[in-house]
């Protein structure tokens, strides 16, 4: 709730709110239309503390750096499922010649090159 969360991190309920109205948090509501912070939520206003709290980042700053945050999560999770498909389709094609893909990349790394 937002009375615990204002408390537990020194804050104003207004900020609270006011991060919520500039997009910064967006908390779930109850049936009694309650804000209820989760984790994911916590560790958000963590990262927006710091930035405003230690480093003097306004509002703005912190909305740019967090969507560049969300936007970078998001290409290394892209990067990690490639790296995964690619990794299962050279062990794919490797099988069959009874070969570890990386003895199959050793060895076309030696290959001598025709002058």
């Amino acid at each position: 709730m937002i009375s615990a969360v204002a408390e537990r991190y020194q804050l104003h309920p207004q900020t609270l709110r006011l991060y919520e109205r500039e997009g910064l948090l967006k908390p779930s509501r109850s049936e009694g239309n309650t804000r209820l912070y989760t984790d994911d939520d916590l560790e958000r206003l963590e990262v927006i503390l710091q930035l405003t709290r230690e480093l003097g980042v306004n509002l703005a700053g912190v909305e740019i750096i967090l969507n560049m945050r969300e936007k970078m999560s998001a290409m290394q999770n892209e990067i990690d499922r490639f790296v995964k498909m690619l990794n299962q389709e050279i062990a794919h094609h490797m099988q069959p010649h009874g070969e570890a893909p990386r003895n199959a990349l050793v060895r076309v790394a030696r290959k001598p090159t025709s002058a």
